[in-house]
Formats: C-alpha cells, sequence, structure tokens
C-alpha cells in the first residue's frame, strides 16, 4: 500500500492539468496554423483560343458566351465586345486619347470602366456600349469587379477598396495580405463567390483574396501559360493581365497584355 505525502499529489495533478491545456494549446496553434497556409495552385488548360494581339488586356469580363474587354495605352484604349471562340471583335468603343482604360466590371445591365490617371469611371449600356453616365475618383485605377453586391477595385497598392454601384462611393477598403505582409501592385480582378482574385503585375502569380479578411489563402502559378513568342518574351510591358470567371462552366479565362492566346483553365492543386 503506497501512502500519498500530503499536498504532493495536488500539485502532481495540477501538473497533469496544466500539460494538457498546454498541449490542447499546441494542437490549436497547429490547426490555425494549417488553416493560414497558402494553397499553392496551378492553371490546367482545358483549350487554347484566339486573342488579338495587339489588345493591351486590362480588364476582362465573361458574359453570355461572349468577352467584354477593357484595352489600355494612350490613344489604343478602347472597350469592345469579343467572340470568345474566334477572338474576332465584334465591336468597340473608343476612349479619348488622352485617357489610359484600365478594369472593367459588368453591374446589372450597365459596364463601369476605370481609367489610369484620369480619375474618371466611364457607365455604358451594356446593350448599346452608349455612355450612360460617369464617376470620378481619386488616385489611379488598376482593376475592377462586381461581386453582386459591391464593386472591388485596385489601385497598385496593397489595398482593395469597395465602392457603392451605383454611386462609386468609397464604402471601405481591406489590406492584401500574405503569411501577414502586404501584397503590392495589385491589378486586374475577378470576383468569385467569397473572393476576389488579381493579377499581381509583372509577376506571373494570380492571388486569391478572401474579402472578408484580405489575406491571400491560395496563389496560382501562371507562368507556363507564358507565350513562346518574341513579342511578349521582349516586351516588358506584355505581362498577364486578364482574368475572367464562367460560373455556369466553373471555369476561369487568362490571358495578357498583347498575348496572341486567351487561355480557358481551371485551377487545381499544385504537383509536388
Amino acid at each position: 500500500m503506497s501512502t500519498l505525502r500530503p499536498g504532493r499529489g495536488l500539485r502532481g495533478l495540477a501538473g497533469v492539468a496544466l500539460a494538457g491545456v498546454a498541449l490542447a494549446l499546441v494542437l490549436v496553434a497547429a490547426s490555425c496554423d494549417r488553416s493560414a497556409r497558402v494553397q499553392a495552385l496551378e492553371p490546367v488548360v482545358l483549350a487554347t483560343w484566339p486573342h488579338d494581339p495587339e489588345a493591351f488586356t486590362q480588364g476582362l469580363v465573361w458574359f453570355e458566351g461572349r468577352f467584354l474587354e477593357s484595352t489600355g495605352r494612350y490613344g489604343l484604349s478602347d472597350l469592345r465586345e469579343v467572340d470568345a471562340v474566334s477572338g474576332e471583335v465584334l465591336r468597340r468603343r473608343a476612349l479619348d486619347a488622352r485617357e489610359f482604360g484600365e478594369g472593367l466590371a459588368l453591374v446589372d445591365d450597365r459596364l463601369v470602366q476605370i481609367t489610369y490617371r484620369e480619375q474618371v469611371a466611364h457607365v455604358y449600356d451594356r446593350a448599346t456600349f452608349e455612355p450612360v453616365g460617369r464617376f470620378t475618383y481619386r488616385g489611379e485605377g488598376w482593376g475592377l469587379c462586381f461581386d453582386g453586391e459591391v464593386l472591388w477595385m485596385s489601385d497598385g497598392s496593397d489595398r482593395l477598396t469597395r465602392r457603392d454601384p451605383a454611386t462609386f462611393d468609397v464604402l471601405g477598403s481591406v489590406q492584401v495580405t500574405r503569411d501577414g505582409r502586404g501584397v503590392e501592385r495589385l491589378n486586374e480582378l475577378a470576383c468569385v463567390d467569397e473572393h476576389v482574385y488579381a493579377n499581381v503585375w509583372l509577376t506571373t502569380d494570380i492571388v486569391r483574396i478572401r474579402t472578408g479578411d484580405g489575406r491571400v489563402d491560395a496563389v496560382i502559378d501562371a507562368s507556363a501559360l507564358v507565350p513562346d513568342d518574341p513579342r511578349v518574351l521582349r516586351n516588358p510591358d506584355a505581362v498577364l493581365n486578364g482574368i475572367a470567371y464562367d460560373p455556369a462552366g466553373e471555369r476561369f479565362f487568362l490571358t495578357g497584355k498583347l498575348w496572341d492566346v486567351m487561355y480557358v483553365v481551371r485551377f487545381e492543386p499544385a504537383a509536388r
């Protein structure tokens, strides 16, 4: 028969309890760490379609089997409707030569096209391309997308701004972070459910951003899609840019500035 010394048993039990709490905290921390990890994805090509090699793609929207596209460069910027499979430009509306076209979003039956440094957003009737209004804003315009409730806009920084689709008023903003650090040069955007997908200018990365907190929870490495074309490889401006989503087909469309190809893709976990 063993004898338990006074006080020692209680201390022993307390130690066991504390050890259990510590282990639980470690497990919780490990679980949080796993949930915070950035998923590595890659585009799996389903098809390739022609794309106008003179289009300096800045904004891309999929609508009823066609692309609505915003192109940039002073004197060459326009809004266009493009046949998806053939790449034929069906119609276009040129911007003023003093304006540089940027991101594009479809809000119900209206198209909103922002400009680079001109601080003007043009609003068009989707069916006719006729102007029906305009907004003004401060700062630069890079990318734009509509999530069904609000517009999300990038300006080249590490922040996304939420805007009212009816007035373009600022509703708030979120800093985009990856592993706790800001992600800058956010460019063309595509809104998909609770995420915004963003091209990162001058890279072949696309980041998937949670709209609730701005955290990047996945990175798509699209380096394999860069065309083996001297026009692209020798031009530092001919970068990956242009991302649209087809919810019915659950597929994405990717292209670049001055690229002659439009990729139809799905994003899947990267092979290791």
